[in-house]
């Protein structure tokens, strides 16, 4: 298993469910990864694991959605292992599944700084890093079939994964000719433990979106979005550039 062979990655919100997924199986592909969280007990934890199973990885802790510390995490994967080729940009929060009459400003706020301005942080420093170096670069955005389709999740989130998919299309289209790929991946229901990060939920959102999660055929699991990632940062994907790769097990087909 030698896709991603010397390969670097960066990985955000790997501490546990998605990210740690794709961290490891990016490990186990030959990849050197930086194992980045705001949980560094978390992100440890998960470097530990994948050096004891013969692979390389550095943990470093990052708040993504503060620019200077991912301009930090990007230059500690040059800095340790001399370089960078893929950018997983994971990391993310979920809103109270809140319509917007009862959107709360200070929660709408940090959302979007999480999961779009984290992003857009993410996306500007690697690409500058390849540019300047004439280097070609990967990134995969991990957005949501919340960014497709609207009726999953709160106003917040969805809008905050529609500005993913958003920029991720368009960063694609303006650096196509530079050799850098951006793609995403959107999942559907996986079992993480994102979801015990909502308290507080809206009755009023929940009564509406419980009838489109009636369609949900099943429940993924992390190593089946690690393995599209892998597959998006491998040459087997060479000439995919800008698409959303929807990995729900056709909860979307309907639609």
């Amino acid at each position: 298993m030698t896709k991603l062979l010397d390969k670097v990655a960066v990985v955000t919100g790997a501490a546990s469910g998605i990210g740690k997924g794709i961290a490891e199986v990016y490990a186990k592909e030959g990849a050197k990864v930086i194992v980045a969280d705001y949980d560094m007990s978390g992100a440890e934890t998960v470097a530990e694991g994948i050096i004891a199973g013969g692979g390389q990885a550095s943990a470093v802790q990052v708040d993504v959605s503060d620019n200077d510390q991912v301009v930090a995490t990007i230059q500690t994967a040059i800095d340790t292992y001399g370089g960078l080729d893929i950018l997983v940009n994971n990391a993310g929060i979920m809103d109270k599944n809140e319509p917007v009459a009862e959107i709360d400003t200070e929660k709408f706020d940090q959302v979007i700084a999480v999961n779009v301005n984290g992003v857009m942080y993410g996306m500007r420093a690697a690409i500058n890093y390849w540019l300047n170096e004439d280097k070609p670069g990967n990134i995969i955005n991990i957005t949501s079939i919340g960014g497709l389709i609207h009726g999953v999740a709160g106003t917040t989130y969805v809008a905050s994964k529609h500005a993913v998919s958003a920029m991720t299309k368009s960063t694609a289209f303006m650096y196509t000719k530079q050799n850098i790929r951006v793609n995403g991946i959107a999942p559907g229901a996986i079992a993480t433990n994102i979801a015990s990060t909502m308290t507080d939920l809206s009755d009023f959102g929940n009564s509406r979106i419980g009838g489109v999660s009636a369609l949900n055929p099943g429940i993924g699991h992390p190593e089946d979005i690690a393995h599209a990632a892998v597959f998006l940062a491998s040459d087997d994907a060479k000439f995919i550039n800008g698409d959303i790769i929807t990995v729900d097990g056709g909860f979307t087909a309907p639609f």
